[in-house]
């Protein structure tokens, strides 16, 4: 890949592109790099949607999920002193 810096830019297009940078929480780079592939029309590679591949991990528990977990997990907390000895 190929490296350009960018010498005398306005301050003013500069404040632009720092500012449009942090509101779309991209580094500045990023957002340049982006900005002159739309600009020379080139479309980016769309991103590949993975979310499917990891339902299974994901998710939040119903109340009575919760509770079950509690229940069977309580012992789990408790200290056997025998333990340690």
């Amino acid at each position: 890949m190929k490296s350009l810096t960018i010498h005398n830019l306005d301050s003013r297009l500069a404040a632009l592109i720092e500012r449009r940078a942090k509101e779309e929480g991209l580094s500045m780079n990023k957002l340049i790099k982006r900005l002159l592939a739309q600009a020379l029309g080139l479309v980016p590679e769309p991103r590949q949607d993975r979310r499917e591949q990891f339902e299974d991990l994901f998710g939040s528990w119903s109340k009575a999920e919760y509770e079950e977990f509690e229940k069977n997990t309580e012992d789990l907390r408790t200290i056997d002193l025998e333990d340690w000895v």
